[in-house]
């Protein structure tokens, strides 16, 4: 019983230890690697992860090894970073260079065979673009994290503002200041506006605090309410 016990807490212990040095490495290593993962960081990923799995349940293997494994892992990514960002030559060997896989509405079959990429992940990507007709297409370029960046023909591109010879005003971001049902007094107060002039908006909406998931406000004064329990009307709408 008292070695079960022993073990229990070994774990819980070596568990607690791996899930705050894991954080600190991932502080390490940045947003980039996390946001945007080329196939170098996703292997590296795993296998910090693979390290810090073992650090956990198996205990015969000296804490102190997986530490310096895993941060050894971290080290050599940042300096593989660091290295690329000064070195045009070795970014494009560690982390690869953009290939065209579209080109003028064509698809280069040489380009989808190097990139181990077949005509439905390419139509995929195309329609989470917004594009359903290749022909439409004048570039599609393959990006070194794997997604792909489309640019459609003069003609088949969304009509701009400028296009249309319209000159709007430039737009800001809105400010949340409630959250959740919770008036983030901070935010609002950056707004120019205060709790009494949010509370008259809400009654005019005929709402609660309480009730609002998000509240965000524009800068032109214009409250947007988003409810809490809202439910889909058709749950078999995409059926």
């Amino acid at each position: 019983m008292n070695e079960v016990l022993i073990n229990l807490l070994s774990i819980v212990f070596r568990t607690l230890l791996s899930f705050v040095f894991l954080f600190l490495l991932s502080r390490l290593i940045g947003v980039r690697q996390i946001s945007q993962l080329t196939f170098y960081d996703y292997i590296v990923g795993i296998t910090i992860g693979s390290i810090a799995a073992t650090l956990t349940i198996d205990n015969t293997i000296p804490i102190y090894a997986c530490l310096v494994a895993m941060a050894l892992y971290a080290i050599l990514t940042v300096s593989i970073s660091i290295i690329t960002m000064k070195s045009i030559k070795l970014r494009r060997f560690f982390s690869g260079t953009p290939t065209i896989l579209i080109y003028k509405g064509s698809i280069i079959e040489k380009s989808m065979k190097d990139c181990h990429y077949d005509i439905n992940d390419l139509l995929c990507e195309c329609r989470k673009n917004g594009y359903f007709n290749i022909s439409d297409i004048e570039y599609g370029i393959m990006e070194i994290d794997g997604s792909v960046s489309i640019l459609p023909k003069t003609g088949k591109r969304p009509v701009q503002p400028e296009d249309l010879g319209m000159a709007l005003p430039q737009e800001h971001l809105c400010t949340n200041v409630i959250v959740d049902g919770k008036v983030m007094e901070r935010n609002l107060e950056q707004t120019g506006y205060d709790l009494a002039w949010l509370n008259k908006q809400l009654k005019q909406q005929k709402h609660r605090t309480e009730d609002v998931l998000l509240g965000s406000l524009e800068t032109n004064g214009t409250l947007t309410l988003l409810l809490k329990n809202q439910q889909l009307k058709n749950k078999n709408y995409f059926i």
